[in-house]
């Protein structure tokens, strides 16, 4: 019989979780093919909620699709888009339909997205999320009326990795009291940052899965440390980056040098690829993460 997410938690072995985006319109065939490059590769599938505060397909719609084509899913779930009605109903409704992980986070705000009119909600923050999926577990929804229990649902959060960001370290401690089963950070490409990270969350007792963004030019990289707070990429990485004949095989190299150190630090990776998972497949390999056994 297959292990679940949950079971691969609880054991040693080093998690591989890998991105899938739903589509911006109604053909999922797109979104399939790409989650089939990894089955086998992946031990779960995030399924993205509004990317970037980007439209897109529903997660709940996506993520019951691929857990119909047997893959194991993470269904993400944002604060931005939804009151506390909204969330708990989104909970009720994935559990019901045999969605057994998700990953909440605060959510990109509208401004940075297609829909830059639209008002964002942000009735709860990721903390209380938090809070509310424990009680939902529980039985009782925020207002305290009983409903049908959660048991079985594992909850991850998101977390910035630079330890000198007081403010970000104190939100995720708050995010492991409030209960979380993994904690999926920003994509990592200082090691030394990450490393330091890990030194200071030693006390937390999460498996911590590190998040990853292969590179395709030096220009992308350059555009990440100047609009995406927590993310650090080096100079000398750029410098790569920039002296590299093949730019996008250059960052395909960088991210598996990348994963055989962090396999020594932490407890998976999360792959977040810009556009598919083409090159995935082969990152992994290069990585010395050879094809899962489920």
């Amino acid at each position: 019989m297959s292990r679940t997410f949950k079971d691969k938690l609880r054991s040693k072995d080093f998690l591989i979780t890998a991105e899938i985006c739903p589509p911006k319109g109604t053909e999922l065939g797109e979104a399939l093919a790409d989650a089939k490059l990894i089955r086998g590769f992946a031990d779960a599938l995030n399924v993205t909620d509004n990317q970037r505060a980007v439209m897109r397909m529903s997660p709940l719609a996506m993520s019951k699709t691929l857990l119909d084509e047997g893959h194991e899913v993470i269904m993400q779930l944002t604060c931005r888009d939804r009151n506390r009605l909204a969330l708990q109903s989104d909970l009720l409704g994935a559990y019901a339909m045999g969605i057994r992980n998700v990953c909440v986070m605060t959510g990109d705000h509208t401004t940075k997205g297609d829909h830059p009119r639209a008002k964002p909600v942000y009735d709860l923050d990721s903390v209380q999320l938090l809070g509310m999926i424990k009680r939902m577990k529980e039985g009782y929804d925020l207002a305290g009326n009983k409903t049908g229990h959660l048991p079985d649902l594992v909850v991850g959060a998101v977390t910035n990795t630079d330890p000198l960001k007081a403010g970000q370290m104190m939100k995720m401690r708050k995010k492991v009291k409030a209960g979380v089963d993994f904690m999926q950070t920003q994509a990592v490409y200082d090691i030394t940052q990450f490393e330091a990270f890990m030194e200071y969350a030693d006390d937390i007792d999460v498996p911590v899965i590190a998040g990853l963004i292969p590179l395709r030019s030096a220009n992308m990289a350059l555009f990440m440390n100047n609009n995406i707070p927590g993310i650090h990429v080096p100079d000398e990485t750029i410098y790569r980056m920039e002296k590299a004949e093949k730019p996008i095989e250059e960052g395909i190299c960088i991210c598996a040098e990348a994963i055989r150190e962090l396999k020594k630090m932490c407890r998976g990776i999360h792959i977040m690829p810009v556009g598919n998972h083409v090159n995935t497949i082969d990152i992994l390999e290069m990585a010395g993460t050879g094809k899962r056994n489920k």
